[in-house]
């Protein structure tokens, strides 16, 4: 416990960081968090395309992933085991949302939650940049995600995890429970059709997909923390 103690959360590994957070560390949950806050969003959006959502799904896996944090015994790296952790609580929303969808298409009012988050996102996103320059990249970013978003659903978790997150096609393998030969497959196909759509500017702009901002990154890990102290 002391050599926890005189450990900055901020300074260690992932494999240390997870030993921290098991032993009850609130600050090292915290460091975790926002280390892999970014990640584990754009995974959780690829499969329900919903931020509000997506948003939720995230606090809802770090608070199993806390629970179960003394389990984490390093055979994977830690963000393949959160990512895995994401993929099966959104593929578990996504089923049930499926199976209800005749039931709510009968109830008015129950279209879905729409983010109110804009207003500070685009707080959080002041560039010094000309105003053509700054449309012209909003527009971009605007035309990749809704291309990404077009892609059949396997096809875009695997390009999410490979091409933005930069995962391994062994780690994006071990997240998603395929084969390897599958990944590579389906990241190929799906690179081909982002082609056709963008052209030259997918692998000039593609990194900037899916912005995670501050403000979604502090919420998040308010949320969670204020949940563990009930």
């Amino acid at each position: 416990m002391e050599a926890h103690k005189r450990t900055d959360p901020a300074q260690a590994g992932d494999a240390q960081l997870a030993s921290m957070v098991a032993a009850g560390d609130p600050g090292a949950f915290e460091v975790l968090m926002r280390r892999h806050n970014g990640a584990l969003y754009r995974t959780a959006r690829s499969i329900v395309r919903d931020d509000a959502e997506a948003e939720d799904i995230v606090q809802e896996s770090y608070l199993l992933a806390y629970r179960k944090a003394g389990s984490f015994r390093g055979e994977a790296s830690l963000s393949t085991w959160l990512t895995r952790i994401v993929v099966n609580e959104a593929t578990g929303r996504l089923r049930k949302t499926r199976r209800r969808a005749d039931i709510i298409e009968l109830v008015p009012g129950l279209s879905g939650i729409e983010a109110d988050e804009e207003d500070a996102m685009s707080d959080e996103r002041s560039m010094p940049e000309t105003p053509d320059e700054a449309a012209l990249r909003a527009e971009a970013r605007r035309l990749i995600e809704a291309r990404i978003d077009a892609l059949p659903d396997g096809l875009r978790t695997v390009f999410v995890l490979r091409a933005i997150e930069d995962l391994s096609v062994q780690e994006t393998a071990d997240a998603l429970g395929l084969l390897e030969a599958t990944v590579r497959s389906q990241y190929f196909r799906a690179r081909g059709l982002l082609r056709e759509a963008l052209a030259r500017d997918l692998d000039h702009a593609v990194g900037s997909a899916f912005s995670f901002d501050g403000a979604r990154c502090d919420r998040i890990v308010a949320a969670v923390l204020a949940r563990l102290r009930d």
